[in-house]
Parts: C-alpha cells; sequence; structure tokens
C-alpha cells in the first residue's frame, strides 16, 4: 500500500478506485427510494404524483448545488469539497432513514440532492490533471462506472436489507458507509506533482493554466452546447434510476423480490458497454484522431441504440423490457461518461469543474422537467408518450455535439 501511495503513477489509479467507491454510493443512496416505491408510496400515502414531487425536490436541490459545487472545485480543489460533500449525503441518508413524516422524509432528499453533485466536478477535475489525453477517457469511466455499480448493488442489497430488517435499515447502512469513504478519500487524496501535471494539462502548474472567468465562460458556444446535451439527454437515464424499477414492479409485474434479483441487469450491461466506448475514444486517439473528435464520432454512433426504448409498451414481458433497457442504458452511461471527457477536451483546465457543474445543473433541470411529466402521465394516458420523446431525445444530442461543441481558448491580453 504505501509503495502505491508514493509513486504518483501508481497513486493516480488508486485515487480513481476511492472515487469510484464514493460514486457507488452516491447512486446506491439516490436509488433506494426508486427500488422501494411502492414501499414508500404505501408508508407516506403517495400516489404517482406525490412520489414525482419527492423526486422533484432532490432534483431541483442537485440541480441548484451543481453549479455551485463546480465553482467550489475550481476555487477550494477536489478534495475538501468532495470530502465535505461525502459526509453531507452520508449525514442526509441517515436523516431519510430515521425520518417518521414525509416531511421529514422529502427535507432529508433535498439536502442529499444538495450534497451529491459534489463528487462529478470534482472527479473531472481529478481526472483532468491526473490523467492524460490517451488514458483521459478509460480513466474517466472507471471512476464514473460506480455510477451503474451502484445501480447494480442497489436492488439485491436493498431488497435484501427491507426484507429481513425494514426500509429504515437501508438508509442508514448507505450512510454510515459514506462516512468511511470519506474518511478513505481524505487520507488518500493529494495534489498531483509537477511532471504528472506537465504530462496531462500542458503546464506544471494548475494556476499556469490560463482560463475563463465565469462571466466569459457564459460566452462560450461550446458551453450552450454541453448545457443543451445535457438538458436534453439527461432525462433518459435519470427514467433509467428514477422510474424504471418501479415501471418492472407496477407494469411489467415483478415482486420487490424479483426485483432484487433481476433489475441490476440493465445497468450491469451498461457499465461494460461504457468502459467498452470510452476505451474505444481512448483507442481512436492512440491511433491519431484529435481527442475531441473521436470522442464525438462514438457518442454518435453510440446514440443509435437510445431510440429503442419507442417499443417498451409494446413488449410481451418484464425480461424483454429488461432486455431494451439494458440496450438504451449503454447509450445513456456511455453519454454520461464521455460529455465529462467532451468538457475536458473543449475547455482550459481551470474550467472544467465549473463548466461541469454549470451542466450538470442544467441536466438536472431537464431530468425535474421530465420527472413532472413521467408522474402526470404515468398509469393515466399511458406511458407511449414517454417512450415516444425519450426516442429523440439522444439524436437531438448528436446534432447539438457537432454544431456548438469546438475548443474553447481564451483570448489573451
Amino acid at each position: 500500500m504505501a509503495s502505491v501511495l508514493t509513486k504518483p503513477e501508481s497513486r493516480r489509479w488508486f485515487i480513481i478506485s476511492v472515487i469510484f467507491l464514493a460514486i457507488v454510493f452516491n447512486y446506491f443512496d439516490r436509488q433506494i427510494v426508486s427500488i422501494l416505491k411502492p414501499v414508500i408510496k404505501k408508508e407516506f400515502q403517495l400516489g404517482d404524483d406525490g412520489y414525482a414531487f419527492i423526486l422533484n425536490i432532490f432534483t431541483i436541490c442537485y440541480a441548484l448545488m451543481y453549479p455551485v459545487t463546480g465553482w467550489l472545485v475550481d476555487r477550494f480543489g477536489a478534495k475538501l469539497t468532495m470530502f465535505f460533500g461525502i459526509i453531507g449525503w452520508s449525514v442526509a441518508c441517515i436523516g431519510g432513514g430515521i425520518s417518521r413524516s414525509v416531511g421529514q422524509f422529502t427535507f432529508f432528499r433535498g439536502m442529499l440532492g444538495m450534497a451529491e453533485p459534489t463528487n462529478f466536478p470534482a472527479q473531472l477535475r481529478v481526472v483532468t490533471i491526473w490523467f492524460p489525453g490517451k488514458l483521459r477517457a478509460t480513466a474517466n469511466s472507471l471512476c464514473v462506472a460506480g455510477s451503474s455499480i451502484g445501480a447494480i448493488i442497489a436492488p439485491p442489497l436493498v431488497a435484501w436489507l427491507a426484507i429481513t430488517y425494514n426500509w429504515h435499515t437501508v438508509f442508514i447502512v448507505a450512510g454510515i458507509v459514506g462516512l468511511i469513504i470519506a474518511a478513505l478519500w481524505f487520507f488518500v487524496y493529494r495534489e498531483p506533482p509537477a511532471h504528472i501535471l506537465a504530462e496531462s494539462t500542458g503546464s506544471t502548474s494548475i494556476n499556469e493554466d490560463a482560463g475563463f472567468k465565469w462571466s466569459k465562460l457564459w460566452s462560450t458556444r461550446s458551453l450552450w452546447g454541453v448545457l443543451f446535451i445535457r438538458f436534453v439527454t439527461d432525462p433518459v437515464w435519470y427514467f433509467c434510476l428514477f422510474w424504471l424499477p418501479g415501471y418492472l414492479q407496477e407494469q411489467s409485474g415483478l415482486s420487490l423480490k424479483e426485483m432484487g434479483l433481476y433489475g441490476w441487469i440493465p445497468f450491469l450491461v451498461a457499465d461494460l458497454g461504457a468502459i467498452g466506448t470510452s476505451a474505444w475514444s481512448d483507442y481512436m486517439v492512440r491511433k491519431g484522431k484529435k481527442p475531441l473528435q473521436a470522442r464525438k464520432i462514438m457518442l454518435s454512433s453510440v446514440a443509435a441504440l437510445a431510440p429503442f426504448c419507442i417499443l417498451t409498451p409494446y413488449l410481451p414481458s418484464a425480461f424483454s423490457t429488461l432486455l431494451i433497457f439494458s440496450t438504451v442504458a449503454i447509450a445513456c452511461l456511455s453519454w454520461l461518461f464521455t460529455i465529462s471527457v467532451v468538457v475536458a477536451e473543449a475547455f482550459p483546465t481551470r474550467n472544467v469543474a465549473s463548466v461541469l457543474g454549470i451542466a450538470g445543473g442544467f441536466g438536472a433541470c431537464g431530468a425535474v422537467l421530465f420527472n413532472y411529466f413521467v408522474g402526470q402521465w404515468m398509469g393515466k394516458i399511458g406511458a407511449e408518450q414517454i417512450f415516444i420523446v425519450m426516442a429523440f431525445l439522444h439524436p437531438i444530442g448528436v446534432i447539438i455535439l457537432w454544431t456548438m461543441i469546438r475548443p474553447e481558448k481564451p483570448k489573451l491580453i
């Protein structure tokens, strides 16, 4: 262990391993509610609209805090921002577990939404300053793979804890694990030495890397391109996280136990597929393609998988729904993984966390809007309209990607 932490080239892989763990439980924590949707609805006497309200409290808080955490990472660094973020969401998760009213539960879901965005701007900052372009997409995908791993382990573990003990236990256990990860992160993370910075950013100091002032970022075309991409494509992934587990139970007939046995499948397939597509884009870079072009080619190719969700209402079984969403989830996760890398390729190092923070906020806003309509449509006028809308979102993202994203360099005065 000591030798791994001493050598920077080895330490960077250990650092992303800890980030991976943090993201696993970041997603595990937010996934609990969707898996326990029927239980939570019964506990607090909620309909789909009430459930959507709780989702949107989380998502609105998430959207508002995401740009702030991006600025915090660029201002104070990844170590402290991520440490306090993990502490915050762990406490919020424990609070959800001890809640006895819908008001208390909703408050702690909002607190969870305020704390969880710290993870991804910090993670992108770390990948950008610790890894060169030929390894960046792969390293990023290995970090962010924790999101789908969290979604993979959530169905069986949440179901087992809830059936064996009760739903309160699920939240409390998740919060305690988060506190342990926070301590591990604080111990492990260090800023990279000069030779690693020079390899990854072309500068021996982050502060020497020219960047945009916050106000000037908004005048760049690529920022607006990233914002629009996240706004239109993120809702599909949020549907997979927040609505698919309930859909499989309420529309496709899976029990909570069966959800625990099979509900992780789309997320495992998505994880493996997204790591593979990220490695493919890095391979194209090693073969001579410009990094940003390689990312665009990969994202455009994988976006063709997303429209298959339009078949969902006509499928004969829960198994076929799982199969379709395993395919769709590859597209969703590949875009989430690699849009972060696109930000790192298009913007100066000093701005990447801020840009990702703003973009994540816009993505969450898109999810809030989409959650509202899903809550209104699901179970009332049928789900067909939901899947028709989702089928077009990633193809729209492809158009934005090619027309608006380019390398952005500040003008030197």
